[in-house]
């Protein structure tokens, strides 16, 4: 008895040796290295939303929302359109529902003229003649007339960074991303901009190694 008592311990000893780290010697999420080095960035709507029928501005509105959180923040200098930039964020909106009714047709994110204030800074800036395409396709203006489609994507609000200085930038991977419900408005912080902050932040934190056993 004593013996087989003995085998159980021996085995649970084995067990908790081999079992896995705690959260603390957690390895941190990898953030992109171009985010890390990025002092510029421009906000630009996804060229692929529509304008919500009962919402008609509200990708603009996200727009100008998350441009006014990064000027408050500060790591970044927020450009116009049409000027060479390290980081490109896309906004979309959701309403809740996988498919939802919106006007396309014509440029819904194109801007002749900005002005953003916050407590410490202003930008004002014009946007001279058509900007550079932002993904493939987009160097031709668009003719069609505006007219009601159905949308189908993701119910949430999308916020999306992508890698600028590139041909086409849009066409290619994000190197972050961040949804959730209402995330691009000002609630009144815009989370999307917040959680941003919190993953740029966590990455630059210093890596303290795990104890030796």
């Amino acid at each position: 008895m004593p013996s087989r008592l003995a085998s159980v311990l021996l085995v649970a000893v084995l067990l908790a040796s081999t079992a896995p780290a705690k959260d603390k010697n957690k390895k941190k999420p990898q953030m992109s290295p171009e985010i890390l080095r990025a002092r510029t960035a421009l906000v630009v709507i996804d060229p692929n939303a529509g304008e919500p029928l009962d919402e008609p501005n509200a990708n603009q509105k996200a727009l100008t929302a998350v441009e006014k959180a990064l000027l408050e923040w500060g790591r970044f200098d927020v450009l116009l359109q049409g000027e060479e930039t390290d980081l490109i964020i896309g906004v979309h909106t959701g309403n809740g529902r996988a498919m939802r009714p919106t006007m396309k047709g014509g440029p819904i994110d194109r801007r002749t003229a900005s002005g953003e204030s916050t407590d410490s800074t202003i930008r004002i800036g014009a946007q001279p003649g058509q900007p550079p395409p932002l993904e493939g396709g987009q160097d031709i203006p668009p003719t069609g007339k505006p007219h009601v489609s159905n949308e189908v994507g993701s119910s949430e609000d999308m916020f999306e960074v992508y890698r600028g200085n590139v041909p086409n930038p849009l066409d290619s991977t994000p190197v972050w991303r961040y949804s959730a419900k209402n995330c691009l408005r000002e609630t009144p912080k815009v989370a999307a901009v917040e959680e941003f902050r919190k993953a740029i932040a966590e990455a630059e934190k210093p890596q303290i190694p795990a104890k030796k056993p």
